[in-house]
């Protein structure tokens, strides 16, 4: 197996991308740290690994309380002596132009998809270079390589992650710790509410993929989950400081 015995934490593992990532990463032998803001939804995915055969514990937790995700961090380490793998997937997603968010919109998409991104890594790189071994996974989005019209919070926090996710590479790469960007695009989810509504309504974001992406489909998430376990495993051993793009050629 690819992750046999590795300690992985994931941030936003209830649902979706973030689900999947750790339902392959348990696949593939890693001991999972599920972790959501939602206690039952972290509880349903740990309970999924659990019954597939895999190692996994669920936990409640708000990754905008700088305390907790530092010391759920730090206590996984303590509890398991390592951690090989974090997972910082979770965001949020608001729609609007310059003149429709608001200050506050601006503070919340930047506490979500760059700040808590930030004390996760930072609680892990402290392990990770003890340890001199580790695989730190942000994700961020498409959207962080290009530019979403109508979307100014969410495009301009998704490209600060990807210079963050660079810049962790380049400054621990000694210590053998990589750290790479996931982007994906559109995955059939309920995170692309914030686009929904900004698109005029589902049948119009079916449109656009249909019409606009050239592969004229949505990405389904067991092909984002195969991209994290990638990036999580020895398989990118010589990756780090990358932004994996993978939508469907929608940003070429």
């Amino acid at each position: 197996m690819l992750l046999q015995d590795r300690i992985a934490f994931v941030t936003a593992a209830g649902a979706g991308i973030g689900r999947a990532g750790a339902l392959a990463m348990a696949a593939e032998g890693a001991r999972l740290i599920v972790t959501d803001l939602d206690s039952d939804s972290a509880s349903e995915t740990a309970a999924l690994i659990i019954s597939s055969g895999g190692i996994a514990e669920a936990m409640r937790l708000d990754v905008t309380d700088d305390a907790a995700l530092t010391r759920a961090i730090n206590d996984t380490a303590s509890r398991y002596g390592k951690l090989d793998i974090l997972h910082s997937h979770a965001g949020i997603q608001i729609p609007g132009k310059l003149d429709q968010i608001t200050p506050a919109d601006m503070d919340n998409s930047w506490r979500l998809n760059v700040r808590a991104h930030f004390v996760a890594a930072q609680a892990a790189i402290a392990i990770m270079k003890l340890q001199r071994s580790g695989s730190i996974i942000i994700t961020a989005s498409n959207s962080g390589v290009q530019y979403d019209r109508e979307m100014i919070a969410y495009t301009t926090t998704k490209h600060a992650v990807i210079a963050m996710t660079k810049q962790i590479a380049v400054d621990y790469a000694r210590y053998n710790i990589r750290c790479n960007a996931l982007c994906p695009g559109f995955v059939d989810t309920t995170f692309n509410a914030g686009f929904e509504a900004q698109m005029g309504g589902r049948l119009a974001l079916e449109d656009y993929v249909a019409t606009l992406i050239p592969m004229r489909r949505f990405g389904r998430v067991d092909e984002i989950s195969d991209s994290i376990v990638f990036l999580a495993s020895d398989k990118s051993s010589f990756m780090t400081g990358h932004a994996l793009v993978i939508d469907g050629a929608e940003s070429l």
